[in-house]
């Protein structure tokens, strides 16, 4: 029987997009660090949730030089969240300085980025949240 064990998306400088996914609530279980490969794997999950896992897949710049830059992270789709308070994770989210792309209007999904343009899906838990300014008339931002 398959079993799904995780989700990889490259990116271009790990700190920040650790400090992204855990104001969605995910934390680091493991980190593999690989010096003749010049990579390192980061695999991060939501606490009591840890068989759904995204491996975040850094490979180390050339000496002396500048990381790769990812770019069209939609062509990826997009990674999805359910989460205890959409508005909440939203405002944690947005005084940290990430746009939300497509605000919770609905009280039920929105749609931010990581910091490599990875499209993050997030679902509020159980039925939806009434609406509430400033997020009902709050208009999209960006592509999602």
């Amino acid at each position: 029987m398959p079993k799904y064990l995780h989700t990889m998306i490259r990116v271009s400088d790990p700190d920040a997009t650790i400090r992204f996914f855990e104001l969605i609530g995910l934390r680091e279980l493991r980190r593999i660090e690989s010096a003749p490969g010049r990579f390192t794997l980061i695999f991060l999950a939501a606490p009591g949730d840890e068989d759904a896992q995204v491996e975040l897949t850094y490979n180390w710049p050339p000496e002396g030089g500048v990381g790769e830059v990812y770019s069209g992270g939609r062509n990826f789709g997009h990674l999805a969240y359910r989460v205890e308070n959409v508005y909440e994770t939203c405002q944690r989210l947005m005084d940290a300085g990430v746009p939300i792309n497509r605000p919770p209007r609905d009280g039920h999904m929105a749609f931010v980025r990581s910091p490599d343009g990875i499209s993050i899906e997030l679902l509020q838990s159980g039925e939806h949240l009434p609406p509430q300014e400033p997020w009902a008339s709050m208009p999209n931002t960006g592509g999602w």
